[in-house]
């Protein structure tokens, strides 16, 4: 079994800066996407970034394209989130996910391991 754990989430103002990371568990981590998706109160659960098994291909949100970038550490096991000029309609339960397969993966389906989810509040 795949284990996944976020860490980072925190309380920021507008115009922050947050990293976001995340580790799963397994010797086949780097054969493996991995993805960012984020969940704000009574809404549905989005994409926000995905990076492939070798970090070689990143895709971002356009709400964060610019501000947000996804890297990946395969001798560690972690995925980071970098967030830039942290907005307030950013605030969301952040989760990290493993995907099903080595490629890109924008839609939730595509991923098989979730982590609990980690805060994050911006504050205007």
């Amino acid at each position: 079994q795949v284990q996944v754990v976020e860490s980072g989430g925190g309380l920021v103002q507008a115009g922050d800066s947050l990293r976001l990371s995340c580790i799963a568990s397994g010797r086949t981590f780097s054969r493996y996407g991995m993805g960012w998706f984020r969940q704000a109160p009574g809404k549905e659960r989005e994409f926000v970034a995905a990076i492939n098994s070798n970090g070689g291909s990143t895709n971002v949100a356009d709400s964060v394209k610019g501000r947000f970038t996804i890297s990946r550490d395969n001798a560690k096991n972690t995925v980071l989130l970098q967030m830039n000029s942290l907005k307030p309609d950013d605030t969301a339960v952040y989760y990290c996910a493993r995907a099903r397969t080595a490629a890109i993966a924008r839609i939730r389906a595509s991923y098989e391991y979730w982590g609990q989810g980690t805060q994050v509040t911006v504050s205007s």
